[in-house]
C-alpha cells in the first residue's frame, strides 16, 4: 500500500545517466508532497539507533548535484540519508510560476514536515546547504522535533555581497557555459537558474530574514563556512550563533568558497562525523 500511494519509480521518467554519481546502494522514487512530485533518493546506513540525516540542497542545488557526500557521510556515520530535489529542481516537478519572497518558508513549513510525515521520520539530522541551511534553521526554530543542525554556508538575511554574486552569476549564465554545466543535473535548466536568479534580485527580496526563528532552536547546530565564500560571510553565523539558545560549534575553512562539502570535503566530512559521533556517545 506505502508504494502504491506515495511512490513513483524514477524509471518512468526519461533519465540522463550524466544526473547522478552514486557509491551507494540505494532507492530512487518519486514522492507526492504538498501534490507536487518530488524526486527522492534514500541511502541505508547500517545504524538503526541514530537519526536520519536530510540532506537540503542549495538555490542551484538537487538530488545530484551532492554528488558523492551524502554516500561518504552514511558511510562515515552509519546513518540512514534523504536526499531530495525540492520542486523546480532535478526531476522534481517543475515550477510554472514566479518563486516568491517566502518560499524558504513555505518549503520549511509545509513541504519539509509532509515529506518526512510520509517518510516515517520523527527526528531528523537536517543538513542544509545555503538556502537548505536556511530552510532548516526556519524548521528547527518552528519547533518541529530535530535532533540536531548541520549548516553548510547558511543564509539569515540578505546581505550586499550575496546580491552582488547572484547578479554576477545571472552574466555567467548568460555568456559562458555554465548553463550547460547545471543541464547535468536539472530537467528544466532556465526555469531552475532563473527561478532562483529572480527572487534573489528582486528589490522586494531585500527584506528576506529569518532571524525571527533562531530563538526557537534547542537542539545542537554546528555550522560551517568558507573563508572565501563568494556569496555570504562570517556575520551569517555571527547572526545564528548571537540568538539561538542552543550550543553551535563553528568551523571556518580557508580555501573555501561557498560549497564545503566540495571545496573541502575531506575537513566538512570529518566536522560532520565527528559531530554526529558526539551526538550519540553510547
Amino acid at each position: 500500500m506505502r508504494g502504491e500511494l506515495l511512490f513513483r519509480s524514477l524509471a518512468s521518467r526519461p533519465f540522463d545517466g550524466r544526473f547522478l554519481n552514486l557509491s551507494l546502494p540505494s532507492e530512487e522514487f518519486f514522492l507526492a508532497v504538498q501534490g507536487q512530485q518530488l524526486e527522492v533518493r534514500r541511502i541505508p546506513g547500517e545504524n538503526a539507533g541514530r537519526s536520519p540525516i536530510v540532506f537540503l540542497h542549495e538555490g542551484l542545488g538537487s538530488v545530484s548535484m551532492w554528488r558523492d557526500f551524502p554516500d561518504r557521510v552514511v558511510e562515515r556515520t552509519g546513518c540512514t540519508a534523504i536526499v531530495y530535489s525540492r520542486r523546480g529542481y532535478g526531476r522534481s516537478e517543475q515550477l510554472n510560476a514566479d518563486r516568491k519572497i517566502g518560499y524558504m518558508h513555505y518549503e520549511a513549513l509545509l513541504v519539509l514536515p509532509e515529506l518526512l510525515e510520509k517518510l516515517g521520520i520523527l527526528e531528523p539530522i537536517l543538513l542544509g546547504h545555503s538556502d537548505g541551511g536556511s530552510i532548516a534553521l526556519v524548521y528547527a526554530g518552528a519547533q518541529h522535533p530535530t535532533k540536531a543542525l548541520i549548516l553548510l554556508a547558511p543564509h539569515a538575511f540578505v546581505e550586499d555581497l550575496t546580491v552582488e554574486s547572484i547578479a554576477a552569476a545571472k552574466t555567467t549564465f548568460e555568456t559562458t557555459d555554465l548553463r550547460g554545466k547545471l543541464a547535468r543535473y536539472h530537467a528544466d535548466v532556465d526555469s531552475t537558474f532563473w527561478g532562483w536568479n529572480r527572487i534573489w534580485l528582486d528589490p522586494e527580496f531585500r527584506r528576506w530574514n529569518i532571524e525571527e526563528f533562531l530563538t526557537g532552536i534547542k537542539c545542537p547546530v554546528l555550522a560551517i563556512q568558507g573563508l572565501e565564500d563568494q556569496y555570504g560571510t562570517l556575520a551569517q553565523l555571527d547572526a545564528i550563533e548571537r540568538q539561538i539558545p542552543a550550543s553551535i560549534r563553528r568551523l571556518h575553512l580557508e580555501n573555501c568558497r561557498h560549497s564545503p562539502h566540495r571545496d573541502q570535503p575531506e575537513l566538512a566530512l570529518e566536522a560532520v562525523g565527528t559531530f554526529i559521533d558526539e551526538l550519540y556517545p553510547f
